[in-house]
């Protein structure tokens, strides 16, 4: 079998595509065939060095995916060969086969294709945790969402239309506008210097918005502040960018509040998991989801789908697919 590694930090020029004996599972585990491999900007963040600092090199990438089941370790119960399944953060998914631990999958219901539980998995429970768990949404709400066009800012903006609110969309270039406004954006503005407060506040009737969104790095943060009305929520995710600094607690304005969000803690047990996978599984189902798949490539140009995805030139989700390779 085949699978992306990495033996060193550093460019894309890292990447390798590399033969390995097919695994056997142990007890509690599971072998997967992978279908589809999404690409996440922590996979980039690996790949660079700034996460996953204490995992020995040479390591796999990839985290998240889809696939059907080849076989079962001692112990498991509900999950057998045949099954489709799909996964969030199983290290080592950019790969032909997997093995995992059965607690770490889901069932992927008829009706839905293994490349849109790919797509949808990392993304779409990082979209449900924001807009419930870290900031609930309330009819009514205005929200900033950067990256709009991107495959969380897409999903993102659905989730807050669904619950009754409103979406200011931040885009890199105007060729994705369109895109933006498709899945639901009521503004949407064009902007790569980080001059965008002005324009929110004004689109937020003078008052600024209830909630940010923003994992475009330091380049954003302060217009992110300013565009925040009083008792606002600043939901600030993705290192991979950069952080934007020190903070002085008593220097933030207008009584916010700011946090870090990580969507593991939305589903840290399997029974958590299992549900808000499933909510999402039940959206898509019912035509309240679109899931969008910006680009698929074979499994052997992950290189490619990085600089792509670095690029900031993709819209939607990128998949790395292992039987075009």
């Amino acid at each position: 079998m085949k699978a992306i590694v990495m033996a060193q930090p550093g460019g894309s020029e890292v990447i390798e595509y590399v033969s390995f004996p097919t695994p056997t599972p142990d007890a509690g585990q599971v072998l997967v065939e992978v279908s589809a491999a999404g690409v996440n900007f922590m996979d980039i963040g690996a790949r660079q060095g700034s996460v996953w600092r204490d995992v020995p090199n040479p390591k796999r990438l990839g985290v998240e995916g889809a696939g059907r089941v080849l076989s079962v370790g001692e112990g498991v119960k509900g999950i057998s060969p045949g099954q489709r399944v799909a996964w969030v953060y199983v290290p080592g998914s950019y790969s032909e086969k997997i093995v995992c631990a059965a607690s770490s999958l889901v069932t992927i219901p008829e009706g839905i294709d293994d490349r849109t539980a790919a797509s949808v998995m990392m993304q779409g429970l990082t979209a449900s945790h924001f807009t419930s768990d870290f900031y609930s949404v309330q009819p009514g709400d205005i929200a900033l969402v950067h990256a709009a066009s991107g495959g969380l800012g897409l999903l993102l903006t659905q989730m807050i239309k669904l619950k009754g609110g409103h979406v200011i969309g931040r885009v890199s270039s105007p060729d994705k506008i369109a895109i933006a406004k498709q899945s639901g954006a009521d503004h949407v503005i064009v902007d790569t210097e980080g001059n965008f407060a002005e324009e929110v506040i004004r689109l937020s009737g003078g008052q600024g918005v209830h909630v940010v969104y923003d994992g475009s790095g330091p380049k954003t943060f302060q217009g992110s502040l300013d565009s925040l009305r009083i008792s606002g929520t600043f939901c600030w995710f993705g290192p991979v960018l950069g952080a934007p600094g020190p903070l002085e607690l008593m220097s933030l304005p207008k009584s916010i509040k700011i946090g870090y969000a990580t969507f593991m803690d939305h589903v840290r047990t399997p029974e958590l998991l299992r549900k808000h996978s499933a909510k999402l599984f039940d959206m898509i189902l019912a035509g309240q989801l679109d899931i969008r798949i910006g680009a698929q490539y074979p499994l052997a140009d992950a290189a490619k789908a990085h600089l792509d995805m670095e690029s900031r030139s993709t819209t939607g989700k990128l998949l790395l697919i292992p039987s075009q390779s």
